[in-house]
């Protein structure tokens, strides 16, 4: 029995990571500001950026899966730096205190996406200059500083990018797509043609297992981690529209006019005290509008991993989880 801190499990990849993590028969500690509801799991209540806490949260660990992360579309670049950059370093150094052996670092394919369509490419070198956006940017700089801290003879450290991931659940792509589809405010930019590569949640989770056991020789690197199933971005929208009964995209807008239109409003959200997120950013509208599928030979190598949910049955798990909460009973 390893102990290993999952941070971030209140999250949906977090959770289900911790539960599996629970069921391979692991003391599993985690750390979040809200509880986990993991069964079987000891939550530690706190932020990645209080000492006190992280320090509790790794005593007497092997292993730490560092996920928690501040992960909004848009917001003050010192609030993302506080979290994605501060909280990864502070977590890095009482790791090296307490002895952990093992950091899987989670990161994101963004940290090297600087806007140009990316098609069947590598891992990339992070690049928090020219990556878009203050997420991408802090979490570019959080991974260089994981993968600089990997040392042979004491914590080794390996950096994990699962790739949009989703299921059911999920509030970030799944729930947005929903939210917006139901609002009538679910465009398709240009044509819809672009290829994009997503993340069964359940993959993700054995991808980070995997990086978990894998061999010494692959860690101090990052690794994409994606189903392998390109699909044009409309054929997505659609899948998950009809899996979580909501309303199909129709109204097409051309890519450049979302890209333009997603810049202002970055403006406006950055100067003005408006509240909530804003309808589009540039960061989406270029995620929406340009390819970004990757070639997983390198990673299915070196982690010993293939992933086991296909993109369709992953929409049919979605499509019976949404009937399920359709039919339960209101609390």
């Amino acid at each position: 029995m390893t102990r290993v801190l999952v941070t971030g499990a209140s999250g949906m990849l977090g959770r289900t990571l911790a539960e599996r993590l629970v069921a391979d028969g692991h003391d599993v500690r985690t750390l979040q500001r809200s509880p986990s509801r993991v069964p079987g799991a000891h939550d530690v209540a706190g932020s990645v950026t209080d000492r006190g806490a992280v320090r509790a949260a790794v005593r007497d660990c092997e292993a730490l899966v560092h996920l928690a992360a501040k992960v909004d579309i848009t917001g003050q670049l010192a609030e993302f730096e506080a979290v994605n950059v501060g909280g990864t370093r502070l977590l890095l150094d009482e790791a090296r205190a307490a002895g952990v052996g093992r950091f899987v670092h989670v990161s994101s394919p963004s940290v090297a996406h600087v806007g140009r369509s990316l098609a069947g490419a590598g891992a990339g070198p992070a690049d928090p200059e020219h990556a878009r956006g203050p997420y991408a940017r802090t979490k570019a700089a959080a991974e260089l500083l994981a993968l600089a801290a990997d040392d042979p003879d004491g914590l080794r450290v390996i950096a994990v990018r699962p790739h949009v991931v989703w299921g059911p659940g999920d509030t970030q792509l799944v729930g947005r797509v929903v939210d917006r589809a139901r609002a009538g405010r679910l465009p398709v930019l240009g044509q819809g043609a672009a290829l994009i590569d997503t993340t069964y949640v359940d993959n993700a989770v054995d991808a980070l297992v995997a990086a978990l056991h894998a061999r010494a020789s692959v860690f101090g690197e990052a690794y994409v981690v994606t189903n392998g199933e390109p699909r044009p971005v409309v054929e997505l929208l659609v899948g998950i529209c009809a899996a979580s009964g909501v309303p199909l995209p129709r109204r097409h807008v051309p890519a450049a006019l979302a890209r333009g239109a997603g810049s202002v409003l970055d403006a406006a959200w950055r100067t003005l005290p408006l509240r909530g997120e804003p309808p589009l950013t540039r960061f989406v509208a270029e995620q929406l509008s340009t390819a970004h599928w990757f070639d997983q030979r390198r990673t299915r190598e070196a982690l010993g991993w293939v992933p086991r949910v296909s993109l369709d049955e992953g929409l049919a798990r979605l499509a019976g989880w949404t009937a399920r909460q359709a039919s339960a009973p209101a609390p």
